[in-house]
């Protein structure tokens, strides 16, 4: 196969963990461009510049590389909701910093929410395992703090942290679909001041 103007030359050694970035950055360009059932381990191999074998040296196989892909990105997404709870002591200002994380994550160049929002592949068991353990991780933190601020139930407490972060996922999805027709920074305190309003409305315990 003809190696594609974007590939990489050959023939470099690179330390295991340096070659295994460049192979994941390879087939994030290629996944999101192709989705994952018209990606080509021969493209990838030639995206990033290297022979097919070394590529089946570090991937055994096609999910395998795109699992690997998908786990960096779920961690990062739930790493970043982590760090937008942890960032204040104020409610109206983490519910600020979480719907930021998300639009923050939908923003990242290489369009990385693509493999976990998009996936061709979302109904392969373990690819919908990770996305729905990102989103139920998100929802976790935000309820633990509903329930520790207010007077709710772990049940109820839990339904309203999964409102909030599919409220976020959502609309951060929907914006970037928009190409910026609304600033990121609007739009992102748009739905913060929505959510706050009705989260808000829930009384603080003493």
């Amino acid at each position: 196969m003809t190696a594609t103007p974007d590939a990489k030359p050959r023939g470099t050694r690179l330390p295991r963990l340096a070659r295994r970035r460049q192979l994941l950055s390879a087939a994030q360009e290629v996944f999101v461009e192709n989705g994952y059932h018209a990606a080509a381990m021969d493209e990838i191999a030639d995206r990033a510049g290297v022979s097919k074998p070394v590529l089946y040296q570090h991937f055994p196989g096609k999910l395998e590389l795109y699992l690997a892909l998908l786990d960096l990105h779920v961690d990062d997404m739930v790493n970043r909701c982590r760090e937008a709870l942890a960032s204040t002591n104020e409610n109206k200002l983490r519910v600020q910093a979480t719907f930021q994380a998300f639009f923050d994550f939908v923003s990242t160049q290489g369009e990385a929410f693509r493999l976990v929002f998009e996936s061709d592949l979302r109904n392969v068991a373990p690819v919908r395992q990770r996305v729905e353990r990102s989103l139920r991780e998100c929802a976790e933190m935000v309820s633990a703090l509903i329930q520790e601020d207010t007077g709710c139930t772990s049940d109820e407490a839990h339904l309203l942290g999964v409102g909030l972060v599919g409220m976020a996922e959502v609309s951060a999805r929907y914006w970037v679909t928009t190409h910026g027709s609304i600033p990121k920074d609007a739009a992102e305190q748009m739905m913060a001041r929505l959510a706050w309003r009705g989260i808000s409305g829930f009384p603080r315990t003493a």
